[in-house]
């Protein structure tokens, strides 16, 4: 466990720098996690994919299985790794305040 500093924040997070608890995300920790990713701006459809992960998560307590988001957003598996590089686990569910994903996301 460590902890991030990050403008007025701090962060709780695991070895992986995903978020030990959901209710700690906010706007600003999506600004770190995109620099930390090498994403310049968050565009609608960062937004798209961050909203709809967070939604599922509170509904479902997992992250979706990637079929589901491609599904549901409408995002081809190729796009959602155009805008979160390191995928759709690893920077899409990061950003978007979900723990590390343990299934098939």
């Amino acid at each position: 466990m460590a902890i991030i500093e990050y403008k007025t924040n701090k962060f709780e997070v695991d070895e992986d720098g995903f978020l030990l608890k959901f209710e700690d995300w906010n706007p600003e920790w999506v600004e770190y996690v995109k620099e930390s990713e090498g994403i310049a701006v968050i565009s609608e459809s960062h937004q798209k994919v961050i909203d709809f992960l967070q939604d599922y998560y509170k509904k479902n307590g997992i992250a979706p299985m990637v079929r589901i988001l491609s599904k549901v957003t409408g995002y081809k598996l190729k796009e959602i790794y155009e805008l979160f590089p390191s995928g759709p686990g690893k920077g899409a569910c990061k950003m978007a305040g979900l723990p590390k994903p343990t299934g098939c996301v």
